[in-house]
Order: structure tokens, then sequence, then C-alpha cells
């Protein structure tokens, strides 16, 4: 199963950079995985949230396939503990040739992404940075591999 992070923007924080791309390497070892930037829009002042999320969804949907398994990162998703995510994801390799993750823009998703959809994902009920939502996010991906490895990254 190939997996996937779309994200809108890119991450500006060095540090942030640097951790991200830290947790794709290692990510990398257990499957595939790549990160896809969707360009930030320009002169936004003129647009309204509804059509910033809708130009940026158009830009979403263009990079995916019919058959892709497609997973928002969306703060009224499910919660999962990080075991009951590394379930969630081992079940994902046996139904999904493509398992695609998406990190909205600042406004969050268009209808049309959330149609799109075939389950969201919440990692947290606070409200967190998209940057730092990136890392989390990288994290955890990492920490399921290591738990359905039965590696000793994660103690319960």
């Amino acid at each position: 199963m190939k997996t996937e992070l779309i994200q809108v923007g890119k991450t500006v924080d060095k540090h942030f950079v640097a951790s991200i791309e830290d947790y794709a390497g290692r990510i990398g070892h257990y499957m595939p995985f790549a990160i896809t930037t969707v360009p930030e829009l320009k002169n936004t002042k003129s647009l309204s949230e509804e059509q910033q999320k809708e130009k940026e969804g158009e830009m979403i949907l263009k990079l995916l396939q019919p058959s892709d398994t497609v997973v928002l990162l969306d703060e009224r998703g499910t919660e999962y503990r990080s075991v009951e995510f590394a379930a969630w994801l081992e079940r994902c390799r046996h139904t999904a040739r493509r398992l695609i993750f998406v990190i909205g823009g600042p406004y969050g998703f268009a209808r049309s992404v959330y149609d799109r959809a075939d389950a969201k994902v919440s990692l947290s009920k606070m409200t967190l940075s998209h940057q730092m939502i990136r890392l989390m996010f990288c994290e955890q991906l990492y920490r399921a591999c290591t738990i359905i490895k039965g590696e000793p990254y994660h103690h319960e």
C-alpha cells in the first residue's frame, strides 16, 4: 500500500521541516510514503473563505485517483489512541492500494473534498497549527508502523 500526505501550503518553520523529513524517512522503511504540497493561493484578499476552500479543493481533487482511499485530517473526525490508529492502518493495508491523508488550508475543506473522503481522523480536540499537525501526523504514522511491527518505539 502506498501512503501519501497531501497538504495545502509549505511548512515554513525549519525545525518542523527537519522533523517531518526525519519521520517521513523513517516511515519509508515500513511503506512507500510521500508528501505532496498543494501551493497556497495568492491574492486571497478578494476571495471569501468559501471561495478559498473551493479553489484549494479543486487542486486537492486533481491529485486523487478514483480508487484512492482518502482520509481527511479534520477536527470533527474520529479520534484514536495510537494503538487503535495502528489497528485501523493495518486494516487499510488490506483494502487500500493508495491511502491518501489530507491536511487542508486555514479554513478547512470544501464540501467537494468532504464528499470525496472515505474517512476523517482527528489528532486532537484542541486547535493546532497546520505546521504542528503535519509533524504530529508524521510522528503518529511512524508510531503506528512500529506498533504494527511490534517494535519498542511505543510504550503502553
